[in-house]
């Protein structure tokens, strides 16, 4: 379920604090989302795949640690990153 390289760039050009930045967590969170969204479709179609749905579940629980993160260091940034993404909280 991974991502291929051109949507991986797309987003980390989106969400990049700077250039050459990977590892923010605006970047990471942005990623993990979109390999979300991506497994969920793939969960939608193929009911049975635990395997991957206990993948899906441990993305969602470091996209929260991330976010968490996120918020203790900078509230505004927190909060363009959940409006961008369209996430709630």
């Amino acid at each position: 379920m991974a991502l291929d390289t051109t949507a991986k760039q797309d987003v980390i050009e989106k969400f990049a604090q700077a250039k050459g930045d990977t590892g923010s967590p605006e970047v990471q969170v942005a990623l993990l989302t979109e390999k979300i969204a991506k497994l969920t479709e793939h969960l939608k179609e193929h009911k049975k795949d635990n395997h991957s749905r206990r993948g899906l579940i441990s993305m969602v629980n470091k996209r929260r640690r991330l976010l968490h993160y996120l918020q203790k260091k900078d509230v505004k940034r927190y909060n363009d990153l959940i409006k961008k993404l369209g996430l709630s909280k």
